[in-house]
């Protein structure tokens, strides 16, 4: 840091020696790695296109911090591990964050960046949803043949009293219900909601406009929606039968559906006796919901193990074999938790304490923004090494979170990075991958 103390911190001896720690080591980072978020940030041109969303109200001559800066600096610090806004009373004068965000003075304040959060409006937060879905199309550089699509809900519990929160009894606390769209390992959508509502509540107008986006681009595209049984909602499934779109989505167990699949859960309890081993039968039937306008294709797995039986339910409106559908299409949506907990856990999308439910709404996306820079700094940088599959908080563990001295001149800044640094290979092909890369600014 900058701001130089005498505080002196004593440790416990190094045999004869004393250890004594200070904050005077001048221009120091722990977070090096940043570097690399500005190398994909360029390439993306993603904080340049979110922060062109934003209508600045401030009076031009007054700005010191531009709404394009204050956007990194928020996604870089959720990327680097930094949740709250007081972390940048102090980082702020980081000069590598000022570095990465591009300022030659000291960055927002907690207080000025508190401001930045509540200009937000509805309109605003929709143009950077709209960001979000050109920059996932910016990513291909061939048309896809097919593109599957995860939808899935979460709790976000909240500790105050932010406006829309309510109780949810299946969470059994106080909390919001965002919505999260996924392809693969790639974020579509990011949408907080309150949670007094249906779990599919929106999930049909998201849809509409996703499919319309991305038939616009790629008109022979073949879409797949796969979700748990929250998203089976006939007015839903008829939309997508008349749309041309594929579904397939769990069915929670009631008598109607137990008395249909009877025959094969028997089945498989007189095997698991003979053998004594699990039995999984499958099997399908067509079946209609009082409310649905029709039946439907609903495929059953007879799961009978020494704890007990455990039936299970899809509809579909897809072709093909039963098990395949269910153990290789809709089983892998198990995958997409996984992005939820990164959203959630490694991003901090959770941190939602602002009063104004629009300002949570922004934090949501802040740290979507940031996940979508490592997303790509993973599939574009880590494929083919050790890291390829690792998660937003092993990516900031081993290749953001890096100790540096910076030294600068007037023509050029020198990062010195630690020389213990263990990573230094995957550093260096990281880096060499981002800059051979091609940029994909959304379009």
């Amino acid at each position: 840091m900058t701001e130089c103390t005498s505080e002196k911190l004593s440790f416990k001896r190094y045999f004869r020696q004393q250890v004594v720690a200070d904050f005077n080591g001048g221009e120091i980072t722990s977070d090096a790695g940043a570097l690399l978020l500005r190398e994909a940030d360029q390439k993306l041109g993603l904080t340049k296109a979110v922060s062109s969303c934003f209508v600045d109200p401030r009076q031009s001559g007054k700005v010191k911090h531009s709404v394009t800066e204050m956007i990194r600096q928020r996604v870089y610090g959720i990327a680097l591990g930094y949740e709250d806004l007081n972390d940048h009373d102090t980082l702020r004068d980081d000069e590598l964050m000022k570095l990465v965000v591009e300022s030659k003075e000291p960055l927002a304040s907690a207080p000025t960046l508190c401001r930045f959060e509540n200009w937000v409006d509805r309109e605003t937060l929709l143009r950077i949803s709209e960001v979000f879905v050109a920059s996932f199309m910016a990513s291909f550089d061939t048309p896809p043949e097919e593109l599957v699509l995860d939808f899935d809900a979460t709790d976000d519990e909240v500790h105050g009293m932010q406006e829309c929160r309510f109780f949810h009894g299946y969470y059994d606390s106080y909390c919001f219900l965002p919505l999260y769209v996924f392809c693969g390992k790639k974020l579509l959508a990011a949408y907080l909601r309150p949670s007094k509502i249906d779990a599919a509540k929106h999930s049909w107008a998201i849809l509409s406009l996703l499919v319309k986006r991305l038939r616009g681009r790629w008109p022979g595209v073949r879409i797949i929606i796969r979700g748990d049984s929250g998203f089976a909602r006939w007015k839903m499934m008829r939309w997508c039968d008349l749309h041309g779109v594929n579904y397939i989505l769990g069915i929670a167990k009631n008598k109607r559906l137990n008395a249909k699949s009877a025959g094969l859960r028997e089945e498989a309890a007189k095997e698991l006796e003979q053998t004594g081993q699990k039995q999984r039968l499958f099997g399908e039937f067509r079946y209609a919901a009082h409310t649905w306008d029709r039946q439907r294709r609903v495929i059953v797995k007879a799961e009978h193990s020494q704890q007990g039986e455990n039936p299970r339910y899809i509809v579909t409106n897809l072709d093909g074999d039963a098990q395949e559908l269910y153990d290789n299409s809709y089983c892998a949506r198990g995958e997409m938790e996984n992005r939820i907990k990164e959203q959630q856990k490694d991003l901090f999308a959770d941190r939602t304490s602002a009063h104004r439910f629009v300002a949570n709404q922004l934090r949501v996306l802040l740290a979507s923004a940031a996940y979508i820079l490592l997303e790509y700094v993973r599939s574009e940088g880590l494929c083919g090494t050790e890291l390829a599959k690792a998660q937003c908080g092993t990516i900031r563990l081993k290749l953001l979170k890096i100790g540096a001295r910076i030294v600068k001149s007037v023509r050029r800044v020198v990062v010195h990075l630690a020389t213990g640094y263990p990573y230094r290979a995957i550093l260096r092909r990281v880096l060499e991958r981002l800059r051979a890369a091609p940029a994909r600014a959304p379009l």
